[in-house]
Parts: structure tokens; C-alpha cells; sequence
């Protein structure tokens, strides 16, 4: 007989799923069999599958040691990529953390999740760092994987929502999903911004060189919203806090590109002459754009921690390094 006790980071999903976790090799019919039979059980009593589990549930299997081996799989995942991860990428500071979700500082150049099979990102780097902390352990990531809830392109810096469970991953989405999760950007824009403002349009993808422009018409699922206010003015550009009212990749630079603002070292939407200048000087090497801020919303328990409350990521030394140019 096996017992497993849900946890946390298991608790909140159906208990078909779970099971088709714990037991990768096993097939659904032969799942729902073991239960009919009562040969896997929950807190003793009989189930049927669509049962939500909680944390402090007991699962109970009761099959032969060699049954329970050959549907378990081949052992625990491999490790190695999450270890290597978390040793090599470097200078990724934690915001905020608790049981449910950690919020971390990407610096630019860093992934938010793998590109191909051989990339390494702050996803495994998020792993590797559970796994070192002892907060996870290899058994469980065939349960529950963490993983970063918002993506940052590699060259924007800034604040990454990270899920450690399945409730922190819930949470996470709906408030991403709802937008009732506030996200705001410092940037370095060409110009004088001298209004607050909000800018609407349509994005249009061309695929073939990953880069999007700002159309006047389009799809409700192609539809962006973003407002900007100037923090402050400069000879040749302006610092700017932007909000993403709608969140779209490439959004805040490809907006602020088409009405005449390009982002300072955005070679893909922005003036290469301009940018040329600040990185011979400057070494200004991508887009200056951090993702500085995140309000959430108010919460119910166990998210009382976080309701209501703004956290912050400090901005890069380079923006200091260019300002007053």
C-alpha cells in the first residue's frame, strides 16, 4: 500500500488529474477502475475522480510494489538542467516569496522560458533555486512544476511572477487574466513627452521576423491599450512610467514606436543612428525598459499577504549612466 499526503502546492486541482501525474504510466479507464474498486482511495473513503483535492488529503494506492513502480515511471525527473540553471544565471534578485508564489528581478539578457531545447531560463533557474532552498524536492515536479507566470522578452529587466503551487499558479493567471493585476514599465523614450496619455490600436504579426507594427483596425484578441505618463524630460529623450492595460509581446515597444517615440536601444522598432550614439558611449546594448512596479489586487486568505500591496524592483544603473544626455 502507498499514502500520499497532498500538499500545498498539490492541493487545489481534480483528483483524476493528480493521478494521472503520480502515475504517468497508467491509463485513464484503468484510473477510474482503481477507484470504482476502491483500490485507490481518498482519506479512506471512495472516489470517483472529480473529487478537488485539499492540502492535508491522504491518497491511498493499493496495488503490488511492482504495479505501483511500473505506473510511477522511470523515477524521479532529471535535475541536471535546473542545477545548472541556478548556477549559472546570475545577479536574479527575490522581490518577495512565500508558499505560494515568489516574485523575482530579472536582469536583461536572461529568458523568461526556453526558446529551444538547449536554452537556459529564469523557468529552470526557478526550479534549481526550490530545489537548493529544499523547499522542493525531485519526487515532487512530477506532481507540480513551478514556473513564471508572465514572460519578459530577454533584454527587458524587471519584475517576473513566479508560481511555487498549484494555488500560487491559479492566483497568478486569474489576476493576469482579469487584469486586475497593475503592471507598470520605466523607459527611455526619443523625444519630449510632455502628456499623459492613453494610446489604442490593433497589433499585426509578421511571423517571419518575430516583430509586430501598430495597425488602426483588427481582432478583439489583436487589441492593445497603454497609457504613459513623462517622468521626467532630458536634451534628447524622456524617462517615462508606462502601464499595460492590455499585455501583448512587444506591446510597449512597438506602441510607443508608432506615434514617434521609439524606445533608446531598441534596434528592432526603434532609430538606429540615435541608438548608435548611446551605445558607442554608453555601451547601451538593448531597449532600456524595466518592469519596475506590480499593485495587486486585494486578495482573500492565504493571499493576505500580498493584497493590496505594491513591490518594487530597483531600476537598472544604466538608465542613471544615460540620464541628462
Amino acid at each position: 500500500m502507498y499514502q500520499k499526503e497532498i500538499s500545498d502546492r498539490e492541493a487545489g486541482q481534480r483528483l483524476d488529474k493528480y493521478l494521472r501525474k503520480l502515475l504517468p504510466e497508467a491509463g485513464s479507464g484503468f484510473l477510474y477502475k482503481m477507484l470504482r474498486k476502491k483500490n485507490i482511495t481518498l482519506n479512506g473513503n471512495k472516489a470517483d475522480g472529480s473529487e478537488k483535492i485539499v492540502a492535508g488529503d491522504s491518497v491511498m494506492i493499493y496495488f503490488a510494489e511492482e504495479t505501483l513502480a511500473r505506473f510511477m515511471g522511470n523515477g524521479t525527473p532529471e535535475c541536471a538542467e535546473y542545477d545548472n540553471a541556478y548556477r549559472k544565471l546570475t545577479g536574479i534578485r527575490i522581490l518577495y516569496e512565500d508558499d505560494h508564489m515568489l516574485l523575482a528581478d530579472k536582469p536583461a539578457g536572461i529568458l523568461s522560458q526556453k526558446a529551444g531545447r538547449e536554452d537556459i531560463s529564469l523557468n529552470e533557474w526557478l526550479i534549481g533555486y526550490l530545489l537548493h532552498s529544499g523547499f522542493l524536492h525531485q519526487e515532487a515536479l512530477k506532481l507540480f512544476k513551478p514556473s513564471v507566470c508572465n514572460r519578459l522578452d530577454r533584454n527587458t529587466s524587471g519584475i517576473v511572477l513566479c508560481a511555487k503551487s498549484l494555488k500560487g499558479a491559479q492566483l497568478l493567471g486569474e489576476v493576469l487574466r482579469g487584469r486586475t493585476l497593475h503592471k507598470y514599465y520605466q523607459l527611455y523614450v526619443k523625444g519630449t513627452v510632455t502628456e499623459e496619455k492613453l494610446i489604442e490600436g490593433y497589433l499585426e504579426k509578421d511571423r517571419r521576423y518575430n516583430k509586430v507594427s501598430v495597425v488602426p483596425y483588427g481582432t478583439t484578441d489583436s487589441y492593445i491599450k497603454t497609457r504613459y505618463k513623462p517622468l521626467r524630460t532630458e536634451q534628447d529623450k524622456t524617462l517615462l512610467e508606462a502601464e499595460l492595460l492590455t499585455g501583448k509581446p512587444h506591446q510597449i515597444r512597438a506602441h510607443l514606436a508608432s506615434i514617434g517615440h521609439p524606445l533608446l536601444g531598441d534596434y528592432k522598432y526603434g532609430d538606429k543612428e540615435w541608438n548608435d550614439i548611446y551605445r558607442k558611449k554608453y555601451h547601451v546594448r538593448s531597449q532600456l525598459l524595466h518592469a519596475y512596479k506590480v499593485v495587486f489586487p486585494e486578495l482573500d486568505p492565504p493571499f493576505e499577504a500580498v493584497s493590496g500591496r505594491a513591490f518594487y524592483a530597483d531600476i537598472p544603473a544604466v538608465f542613471a549612466l544615460v540620464a541628462g544626455e
